[in-house]
């Protein structure tokens, strides 16, 4: 299964649609909170490509993006691919 970031913050709901949708296809993954951790935030905004919104989403170190994104890929049926590499 492919390996699953995705930095988040508290209360966030996109955040929690991100997760329930990688849930709901059995995923498993490593959640990082940027709320009150800059250095972890510095990291996502590098990571992103300059991209300050939460959530953000790797798979196997690629930049998905943030919420909408991970839904049109579903959407196109284009995200099993990349869980299941």
């Amino acid at each position: 299964m492919a390996k699953i970031e995705i930095y988040t913050k508290a209360f966030c709901p996109y955040c929690a649609r991100a997760k329930s949708l990688l849930a709901s296809k059995h995923a498993a993954f490593e959640e990082f909170d940027v709320m009150m951790n800059a250095q972890l935030r510095n990291t996502m905004v590098s990571r992103a490509n300059g991209g300050t919104t939460v959530p953000q989403i790797f798979i196997d170190g690629q930049h998905i993006g943030g919420y909408d994104d991970l839904a049109a890929l579903d959407a196109r049926g284009r995200l099993d691919p990349l869980l299941n590499a």
